[in-house]
């Protein structure tokens, strides 16, 4: 794993790996739809019931199903052929969305609708996920992980500034069931990737035993497992109350003004900086000390989540925020200060999501990966699900501003006490990766 010269992002494993070039432009696409179904929903919740909890129930709802999806999708993933479980996976979160598009088109669109669909499009994905993230460690050799790993920030990064930026202009200018029918149209365009893998067959033996079984030597591997066990313990702080997503259309209604297109325009900027953060990630990923790496990682996402809450707060507390909806009244240095704190969060949350992958991959033995994968979906999914019921709560019970800048002091807080206990992640080496 020598230094490489350059700091741009290293291109090796889409050259490496035809089939991981085709899963990762599969994934780009198809992440692309899924967040504009995700922004477009809370709006649409958000519009039906001018309430910041309703959108947050979004979260509450989906939580354990997602959770249970997660354990039992992993187990699933290490039982079957893991390309068949992510396009059947991904088949289910497409007929949600066809569900959302139909209902909306016709008029029998309502919150719970609304609520159920998103939490089965939710279980869907996760258990999808959990397959895929299983398949890339067999396409690629383990040097070139962590090189994926930012390859994968940039399709994040690239969905999620698209998505929800064109969900916002959708949403304005021609209503919710055109911009639901972006999600079905680029399903078709990402399944090409997914159909043209080869058939991936877990190793080990988790077809011979219950899938409850399978699931708990998964949970006691983690037990056994310090360094990847505390990689999932600080993503969980860094999403539990650093999370404030969920505020986003109440901002724009009534904070910042510009409505819908506000909020595409912040959630643009997140993924706007991890998209930055991947592209000069050439020599990131030649660090061998990763868990430092992941801790300082979250940590700086604490401060830019805190300074999105001092900015919000100085708009609110200085008499100067829009209620209005039309994007030209939009208050402008509010939003500038806002899209900064929120593409930094984006940027240190994608360096700390590298090295994470990274742990997970290098780490785990394959006839564990899809159980240690769903584990790791779940948290990833699960956490930011719970970090919105916080938000949304906090948000309810006292303003607007609240949630990043109290939630975002307890991450930098908590991660640094979390690492402080966990001595061989400070010591976690690339170059010799142990679970």
């Amino acid at each position: 794993m020598a230094e490489r010269q350059s700091h741009l992002i290293d291109l090796a494993p889409l050259r490496a790996s035809p089939a991981y070039a085709r899963l990762w432009a599969a994934s780009t696409l198809t992440g692309v739809g899924a967040w504009v179904t995700i922004t477009a929903v809370a709006l649409h919740i958000y519009a039906l019931t001018q309430s910041t909890f309703a959108v947050s129930l979004v979260a509450w709802y989906s939580l354990v199903p997602m959770i249970l999806a997660g354990l039992y999708g992993g187990a699933i993933a290490d039982r079957f052929d893991r390309r068949t479980v992510t396009i059947a996976g991904a088949s289910v979160a497409w007929l949600s969305t066809v569900v959302l598009l139909v209902s909306t088109a016709t008029g029998w669109v309502s919150a719970p609708v609304l609520y159920s669909m998103a939490t089965l499009n939710a279980v869907a994905a996760t258990i999808a996920s959990a397959a895929r993230g299983a398949i890339v460690p067999r396409l690629l050799p383990l040097e070139m992980l962590a090189k994926a790993s930012a390859l994968n920030g940039i399709a994040f990064g690239l969905a999620m500034t698209v998505g929800p930026g064109l969900a916002g202009i959708l949403v304005a200018r021609v209503g919710y069931a055109w911009t639901y029918s972006v999600d079905v149209v680029l399903f078709f365009a990402g399944f090409f990737g997914l159909i043209t893998l080869p058939s991936i067959k877990p190793d080990g033996t988790a077809a011979e035993v219950h899938p409850i079984r399978s699931i708990l030597d998964g949970l006691a591997f983690l037990r056994q497992s310090p360094n990847v066990r505390t990689s999932f313990v600080v993503d969980i702080i860094a999403m539990t109350f650093g999370m404030p997503l969920v505020i986003l259309p109440a901002v724009g209604a009534t904070l910042l003004g510009g409505g819908p297109m506000t909020v595409g325009v912040l959630q643009m900027s997140w993924a706007i900086g991890g998209i930055v953060s991947s592209l000069v990630s050439g020599r990131l990923t030649s660090i061998r000390h990763q868990g430092l790496a992941i801790r300082n990682a979250i940590a700086a996402y604490g401060v830019a989540i805190a300074s999105l809450g001092v900015v919000l707060a100085s708009v609110q507390l200085s008499g100067l925020a829009v209620t209005s909806s039309d994007f030209s009244h939009v208050y402008v240095p509010g939003l500038v200060g806002a899209c900064l704190a929120l593409a930094c969060a984006g940027g240190a949350d994608n360096v700390s999501s590298i090295f994470r992958n990274a742990v997970l991959q290098a780490a785990v033995p394959d006839a564990l990966r899809g159980r240690l994968q769903g584990i790791f979906i779940s948290v990833v999914a699960g956490g930011p699900r719970v970090g919105q019921m916080f938000a949304g709560t906090l948000a309810a019970l006292t303003t607007l501003w609240m949630p990043p800048l109290a939630g975002g002091i307890a991450v930098v807080v908590l991660v640094f006490l979390a690492v402080a206990r966990a001595q061989s992640f400070r010591a976690y080496d690339a170059l010799n990766p142990t679970p």
